[in-house]
């Protein structure tokens, strides 16, 4: 071989050996061929990774935010979860479903179904790092869990910031020196409530005239009459009612009869989106500041409606309606399913957003702890609630002369009609009506926004590169707003009620049931309920208890399945009650609200056999490959089979990232590499050498 060939080849070696050394270093090694330490080998990402935040081309993607401290995320979690339900549905499901007895159905929902999902929804995406899609990266077979729980919290965000545009609109008219549903001959009252009015203003004040004078036994007996038929009257006509549906609704007919937009409340409705908008538009920088406040401050304004409430005369009467316990009950499988679909309600299962909350954690936070703090909270608010509600039916019935039963009332029916008459008939009425509606608006804010909030992040994490740019979040926030607001603009309509019904019934209600089986299912049978546990331990630094792993296993599908099939059986087509008479919905307007119903929960199966039909091999092969979990590295176990799993290194693992703080790479196996990683990372340099 000539001096020119010998030194072309010499070149080419040369060249191979600089490539061989690189390689290594990216596979973990350094150029003698020796391991790098893990502070080194992300040295070299970050300086080789043009998709890395750090590099010079292009806008830089922000890193993804974690909670300034521990107690922002359990303040977001009783924010959202701790809400209108707990004050209009829980009192009533008490004391219709025995009292003091509905307690012992309450309290074991509490333990099989609400707990153990809660905590494996935020220790999903603690562990994981991400919102309600992303999340299921752990079996991406059944990623269509977390498509159907953004779908049901993007609809409930539609729907539920109908309920603060009424409250709004509520609270605007109490700043009045006379409440306006408590008279009825205002302009929107009907004739007979008008006439009635009339009467028992001018009887009223013959009989106040002749009390006022001597005057003769006979005029006392009849003027004492007139009182009487005056007061029938007035009875025959309902202001607060008539507020409701024909001032503040407008009611239609029917859901067929939608009419024209009430500008009044489409405007409502824009102040409700706008203060959303301007709760989480930093996201949780913003949001979390906010929850001090909105999470807190209901509670002192219910403390004080409680002083009130109890000291009001017939209060006793509506806390033994509320609590004297009526143990047959127990014996009918309905209050069972009430108290199951309570929990499932009021604890926010299955909506993605509790696992966005979640990913917003350090790697370490002790989330375990969070769980059985909020399941404290949550519960002793339901109750208290029922306290201060109960208390105020009670000093109603006996204004009225009725039993508690004739005017207990739950959802919008308590807090826009039956509270609103209590209030009413109270000495400065415009004043308590106004801290009712100010804690109504608290408990609803926080819940709407971070409920947006849990859909945003879901968004966001499956497309960080586009939307942690710049101030594309920001904008995508306010896109997002601006498109629910368009939605709910269909329920500020003269027949905007009855769409609300639709929404409420069908969108997320039983549906979550099936989403927590199938979550539960997947985690302890798919991804593994040991390889999971493993994983707690990794974050929490000791090993939880095993009667968590026996939820999952068995316990908790099971239970939620129960509760499903049962609902399913007792299931009826949606009315709407109105106070005169009820209304049944049209077969085509079912039809949508079935359209709703499985418009989320449809993307579980849709998804699993994408993922089937895009894979290669055998069914079995598809099956396998399909269930591997996509991990970082910082996910992995000690001496993990990197077999089973998918190593994600999309982007440069940041040592310095907040999400990490408290870890020590020197006492943390999880985050060097295992021996399986090596191994397989030596078969590849011998494959790329040739070997």
């Amino acid at each position: 071989m000539d001096t020119k060939s010998k030194d072309k080849q010499i070149l080419f070696d040369d060249e191979i050996l600089i490539a061989e050394m690189n390689d290594s270093k990216q596979n973990g090694y350094s150029s003698d061929g020796d391991p790098l330490s893990w502070k080194q080998q992300e040295a070299e990402a970050l300086s080789s990774d043009d998709s890395a935040t750090t590099s010079s081309e292009g806008p830089k993607m922000k890193r993804r935010e974690v909670w300034a401290n521990k107690l922002d995320f359990l303040l977001a979690c009783i924010g959202f979860s701790v809400g209108l339900g707990n004050v209009w549905r829980f009192p009533f499901l008490c004391y219709r479903n025995g009292g003091g007895a509905f307690l012992i159905p309450y309290f074991t929902a509490v333990l099989l179904g609400g707990i153990p999902v809660f905590f494996l929804e935020v220790s999903l995406g603690q562990f994981m790092s991400e919102g309600g899609i992303g999340t299921w990266k752990i079996t991406p077979l059944f990623q269509g869990i977390g498509y159907a729980c953004t779908i049901i919290v993007f609809l409930l965000n539609c729907e539920y910031n109908i309920i603060l545009t009424w409250t709004f609109y509520y609270l605007f008219s109490s700043f009045n020196t006379v409440l306006p549903w408590s008279q009825g001959d205002n302009e929107w009252n009907s004739e007979l409530c008008r006439n009635s009015s009339k009467m028992a203003a001018s009887l009223m004040s013959n009989y106040s005239k002749m009390a006022s004078g001597v005057v003769s036994k006979l005029n006392d007996t009849m003027t004492t009459v007139a009182y009487t038929v005056a007061t029938e009257n007035t009875t025959k006509c309902d202001p607060v009612t008539e507020f409701w549906e024909r001032k503040v609704l407008q009611l239609s007919s029917g859901v067929d009869h939608a009419g024209t937009v009430k500008w009044d409340l489409a405007l409502c409705l824009l102040l409700a989106w706008i203060v959303v908008y301007g709760c989480i538009w930093k996201g949780i920088k913003s949001s979390g500041k906010v929850m001090y406040f909105t999470a807190t401050s209901p509670y002192i304004l219910m403390l004080i409606l409680l002083i009130r409430g109890v000291t009001l005369d017939g209060a006793a009467e509506g806390l033994k309606f509320y609590l004297l316990p009526d143990w047959s009950k127990l014996q009918e499988a309905q209050v069972w399913v009430d108290a199951g679909t309570q929990i499932f309600f009021s604890y926010s299962i299955s909506l993605g957003t509790l696992t966005a909350l979640g990913s917003y954690n350090k790697f370490r936070h002790n989330s375990y702890r969070d769980a059985m703090i909020f399941a404290g909270v949550n519960s002793f608010t339901s109750i208290l609630a029922g306290l201060v509600i109960f208390s105020v039916l009670g000093f109603m019935a006996k204004q009225q002369g009725v039993s508690v039963a004739d005017v207990a009332e739950s959802g919008p029916g308590l807090a826009f009609i039956a509270y609103p008459t209590a209030v009413a008939q109270m000495p400065v009425a415009p004043l308590w009506s106004v801290l009712f509606f100010v804690m109504i608006i608290l408990l609803g804010l926080d819940s709407q926004f971070v409920g947006v909030e849990g859909f945003i992040t879901a968004c966001v994490d499956m497309y960080p590169h586009y939307l942690r740019i710049g101030k594309r979040r920001e904008i995508f926030t306010g896109i997002v707003c601006f498109l629910c607001f368009l939605i709910g603009l269909s329920m500020v309509t003269e027949g905007g009620m009855y769409v609300f019904q639709l929404f409420d019934y069908y969108s997320a209600s039983r549906i979550v049931l099936v989403v927590a089986f199938f979550e539960c299912i997947v985690v302890a049978y798919i991804y593994g309920i040991n390889r999971y546990y493993d994983n707690l331990e990794m974050m929490f630094g000791f090993r939880i208890a095993p009667v968590m792993k026996i939820c999952w296993m068995f316990v908790t599908p099971l239970f939620s399945l129960t509760i499903f099939i049962m609902g399913a059986i007792s299931y009826s087509e949606l009315t709407y009650k109105r106070k005169t008479y009820e209304y049944t919905y049209p077969s085509w307007a079912i039809g949508v609200g079935w359209m709703l119903a499985l418009v989320s929960v449809i993307w579980i199966p849709i998804t699993f056999f994408k993922r089937v039909i895009d894979a290669e091999g055998s069914i079995a092969q598809r099956l396998l490959s399909t269930t591997r979990p996509i991990l970082k590295r910082h996910q992995l176990r000690q001496g993990e089979d990197l077999t089973k799993v998918v190593l994600d290194e999309s982007c440069s693992f940041d040592p310095d990232d907040p999400i990490l703080q408290g870890l020590d790479p020197r006492d943390e196996p999880l985050l060097a590499n295992s021996v399986e990683l090596q191994k397989i990372e030596n078969s590849k340099r011998n494959e790329t050498n040739g070997v």
